[in-house]
């Protein structure tokens, strides 16, 4: 049996919408808040840190809290998260600082953006795990 045959549809519909979601949502955010080569990209830096505080709450919450569901999961973490979050933005935004010698203002933004995010992945596991379902 072929790889091909093995998919499942409703995963990968469930990863093209979320995909397309967050596509949608991290590009309309960045057109309304651009950046230059001098200036903290702001936009792509709270895409991320708030894209990893959602991939931390709702994993976090999807597998510990509720039934499992094969569709929430690469809905939200794989096509949500993956396409509202942008490592690529952040390493062209990280060139444009470099190409320009703003070398401070690079590390400061790579250094804050990894710190940030992970912190931001760390809370929100800690508060999925903190808060009790009451029933």
């Amino acid at each position: 049996m072929s790889r091909l045959a093995e998919l499942d549809r409703r995963e990968l519909a469930a990863i093209f919408a979320g995909g397309a979601l967050g596509a949608l949502a991290r590009a309309g955010i960045t057109q309304l808040f651009p950046s230059g080569a001098a200036s903290w990209p702001w936009a792509v830096f709270a895409i991320n840190i708030s894209g990893a505080f959602v991939l931390g709450y709702f994993v976090t919450q999807l597998q510990e809290r509720l039934p499992l569901s094969s569709y929430r999961r690469p809905f939200i973490g794989t096509g949500f998260c993956g396409a509202f979050t942008t490592f690529s933005t952040m390493q062209l935004e990280l060139f444009k600082m470099v190409s320009g010698h703003h070398y401070g203002l690079a590390a400061a933004y790579a250094g804050a953006s990894i710190v940030l995010g992970y912190l931001a992945v760390f809370t929100a596991t800690a508060l999925v795990r903190r808060i009790r379902v009451i029933r």
